[in-house]
């Protein structure tokens, strides 16, 4: 009797827990809500962040705890019924649907791309087109090489540059066919597999829309907000399990290849000591995001398209929006963010986030020719260097210097105002 009266608890303790995270109904706008103050969050460190996000061209930012939405906020004319585009943070929305084509037996991410594309559909020999994988498409490890136009999917802007498997590139052209590859594989089309297997099961709404030669995702901030509380829960919707195939998620959030650990299968992650961005062949020898817990995995999408998902601390955030940088992917801003996040707490001993968005900030971040400098005091002075230390220019002026000319790769730049020094790792494209 006293095993059975524990083993009793046992699986009610399991079941209490089960039920921690809320699920918003499927059908309707009702969500539940958690007030800051229970969570200790203090109003002006919350209007900081929002000052930030407007600051920053945002639309939408909502940011769930336990399920509930704690924070809920929309800007510069936008609403909660709004759709806006979610750019490259769509691309999670193919992996998962990859990952479900899959755990119904359509295709195997192992197979060879052609057997649903069809041969011919890159620029290759027969037998290198033969040697590149769904799983290739998927990680960013196609081996073809960017044309003019990296969005190109049409067959001669595809070409060989090295084996699949050797060489990690952020190549749009190979990861927009897998769209393909799911409608040849499913028999449906890319909207109505996501409508059957994904949005009805969560209650997302959107649609994906042909802009160019890519499919973007275009929803609202709570569909956005949703698909990250899926992800948040291992794919489980309210106890319905939509995805079963837990290898394919597990592989899904976590380093896919050795090449660039900060980067699944098109979902980029933190805490993994290393990372590769967009347009450059460099390895970086640090986490992706500073800021960020490191079981975090982010959705990352030109102009601010950011979904943040934290297992640790049950807690999703997304952003829309616009941004005032060039960015291809804002890094910098998801993590400014966490740090507005991190500091939300009125007990928070940290230096206030309101004082940090005041310091100095640097963009466009890579560049090209020119940067621009935010929050200037009119007394610094600025040293680039490359890396190997040498001083590349120094001046008060630097926003009137181009530097177009300047060779590829990455520069150092400190900014010293009233004996202070700030210093940004800058990225010459």
């Amino acid at each position: 009797m006293y095993k059975f009266l524990l083993l009793l608890i046992l699986c009610l303790s399991i079941h209490s827990k089960a039920q921690q995270t809320y699920f918003p109904p499927i059908i309707g706008s009702a969500w539940e809500t958690i007030e800051p103050a229970t969570l200790n969050w203090c109003e002006p460190k919350i209007d900081s962040l929002y000052n930030y996000l407007n600051s920053q061209n945002t639309k939408a930012f909502i940011l769930l705890k336990d399920g509930k939405i704690v924070l809920e906020q929309y800007f510069n004319g936008h609403s909660q019924s709004a759709n806006w585009y979610w750019a490259s943070a769509g691309k999670t929305i193919t992996s998962f649907m990859v990952g479900m084509a899959q755990q119904e037996n359509y295709l195997n991410i192992n197979d060879t791309s052609s057997h649903y594309l069809g041969q011919g559909w890159t620029n290759c020999t027969p037998e290198q087109e033969q040697n590149i994988s769904i799983w290739n498409q998927l990680t960013m490890t196609s081996g073809l090489n960017e044309s003019p136009d990296p969005f190109c999917t049409i067959d001669t802007c595809l070409n060989y540059l090295a084996e699949p498997g050797a060489r990690w590139s952020y190549h749009n052209g190979p990861y927009t066919l897998l769209d393909q590859v799911i409608e040849s594989a499913t028999g449906v089309t890319l909207n109505q597999y996501t409508n059957q297997k994904l949005k009805s099961p969560t209650g997302m709404t959107g649609t994906f829309l042909a802009v160019d030669f890519n499919n973007v995702f275009f929803s609202n901030a709570r569909s956005m907000a949703r698909f990250g509380l899926l992800i948040q829960n291992d794919g489980i919707w309210n106890g319905n399990q939509i995805m079963t195939d837990t290898a394919y998620f597990s592989a899904m959030v976590n380093t896919s290849q050795n090449l660039n650990k900060s980067y699944g299968y098109l979902w980029w992650l933190s805490g993994k000591g290393s990372y590769m961005i967009p347009g450059l062949q460099v390895v970086f020898p640090s986490n992706l995001t500073i800021n960020a817990p490191d079981d975090n995995v982010m959705a990352l999408g030109k102009d601010g398209q950011l979904i943040n998902v934290v297992k640790s601390k049950n807690m999703t955030w997304i952003r829309m929006g616009e941004a005032p940088t060039n960015d291809l992917v804002p890094f910098l801003m998801n993590d400014i963010i966490w740090d507005y996040i991190n500091n939300l707490e009125c007990n928070t001993i940290s230096v206030d986030a309101t004082e940090k968005a005041k310091s100095i900030q640097v963009f466009p971040n890579p560049f090209k020719s020119h940067l621009q400098i935010a929050h200037q005091k009119g007394n610094e002075n600025y040293v680039l260097t490359n890396v190997l230390g040498k001083m590349i220019w120094n001046g008060k002026n630097i926003e009137n210097q181009d530097f177009s000319n300047l060779a590829k790769g990455v520069y150092t730049l400190n900014v010293t105002s009233s004996g202070n020094v700030q210093t940004f790792k800058l990225i010459k494209e």
